[in-house]
């Protein structure tokens, strides 16, 4: 059966290409496009918070030189009033008070660089989480792209299957056609409908074969010869070790209209074959039914409903048969258990997992009892961290006035979580 490709015709050349070329194209470029505008709008936010950073820089560090200038003007005013009040007075007590308000000016200007150091490593951090981003975007857009690849291949791989089953369908009728022509050229020309008929039934029943021995490897597919009484075929279900756990026989029709004598003849030779299931592969359905099912204990399916058929009836087999073999010699089994629950080998084997339970359970303890001490170590001395920043966060606070330096460790740790 010919199948007809959707195509698009360029009026301007006349170029004549596939409708699913197009499509992905233009899926291409609409994710392309969507992938450039979102790079660009993050490179616009960055240079955005980059902008303002670099102006809160300039900004602190102006705020900085006015404070130092000002204190500056400030510490000179006030020693040339005292020195105006006290020229004559103890010369060596103006020089040491002057000498530890440089100090003073000096810690401010290192406390200062301190706290630029500080915000230049969170514009850093800042910078790093922009890049991360970036990079995880990256990744998001590639894994959507395989995911994409993966179901167009998948949708491909659908297609060539149907085509390609209907393909074989073809090839096999036509070579068994070719074949029988030169065997039997005489005898086809006198019977030319009744050699049809016969021809399209024994092309399915080699097709029916085919998917059997193809989707089913390990089972064993049997023909049933011409001028025998019984099926087209016979499949022996076999489990994972090789035994045989029941038989399903298949007979093929291909003809327009189905014949309900099909049914007990397949009965029949369900019974004489020694057979569990019975499965009639039909081109044409009874009246009274549209797909598969059951007909008078017989299992009535088209071709294409064939594997999932089997697939179904051949796991039912093989759960009756374990159950079956399940049942047998169950009392020695118990017997068995019991006496290997009893037996010295049983003891020990026990005895060396109760071992190595209580020996990963002592080490998990002493584990646990070396992490303590270390976390109270690291208690105490978190303890006088903070105690020495208190002391540090009050002078500054006494010099400099409330709310003007923030310099609480557990804020900031908060903030940055």
């Amino acid at each position: 059966m010919a199948t007809m490709n959707a195509t698009i015709k360029c009026p301007n050349c006349g170029h004549q290409f596939p409708m699913e070329q197009a499509v992905a194209e233009e899926y291409k470029l609409n994710l392309r496009q969507q992938m450039q505008d979102f790079k660009k709008q993050k490179e616009d936010e960055f240079a955005q918070k980059e902008r303002k950073l670099q102006q809160e820089i300039e900004r602190r560090e102006s705020d900085h030189a006015r404070q130092l200038q000002e204190e500056k003007l400030k510490l000179q005013s006030q020693l040339e009033t005292q020195l105006r009040k006290s020229i004559s007075g103890d010369f060596e007590l103006q020089l040491n008070l002057l000498k530890k308000q440089t100090e003073d000016q000096e810690e401010k200007l290192r406390i200062s660089r301190e706290k630029e150091f500080i915000f230049l490593q969170k514009e850093g951090e800042i910078k790093q989480r922009e890049a991360q981003l970036d990079l995880d975007i990256q990744r998001k857009l590639q894994e959507e792209r395989g995911k994409l690849a993966e179901e167009i291949r998948k949708t491909e791989e659908i297609k060539l299957a149907a085509r390609d089953s209907e393909y074989q369908m073809k090839i096999r009728e036509y070579e068994k056609q070719l074949d029988d022509q030169k065997k039997l050229v005489e005898e086809m020309r006198r019977k030319a409908e009744q050699g049809s008929q016969q021809l399209a039934g024994e092309v399915q029943e080699l097709a029916l074969e085919a998917v059997l021995k193809q989707f089913f490897p390990f089972d064993l597919v049997e023909e049933v010869g011409k001028g025998v009484r019984g099926a087209d075929c016979i499949l022996t279900v076999r489990n994972q070790f090789g035994s045989d756990c029941g038989r399903i026989i298949f007979e093929s029709k291909r003809t327009k209209d189905f014949q309900p004598a099909w049914i007990g003849k397949l009965k029949e030779d369900m019974r004489s074959q020694g057979a569990d299931v019975a499965v009639l592969v039909t081109t044409v359905m009874p009246k009274d039914m549209d797909r598969f099912g059951q007909k008078e204990g017989i299992w009535v399916c088209s071709f294409e409903e064939v594997k999932p058929l089997v697939m179904v009836l051949r796991e039912g087999i093989l759960k009756v048969a374990a159950l079956v073999r399940s049942e047998e010699n169950k009392g020695e089994k118990m017997q068995m258990l019991y006496g290997y629950l009893t037996s010295n080998e049983f003891s020990e084997q026990w005895k060396a997992i109760r071992e190595g339970f209580q020996s990963m359970k002592a080490s998990i303890d002493k584990e646990r009892e070396t992490m303590e001490r270390l976390w109270k170590a690291r208690e105490k001395q978190l303890e006088k961290v903070l105690i020495n920043a208190g002391r540090i966060k009050g002078s500054i606070e006494g010099i400099a006035g409330q709310d003007t330096v923030q310099m609480n460790l557990l804020e900031d740790s908060a903030e940055e979580t």
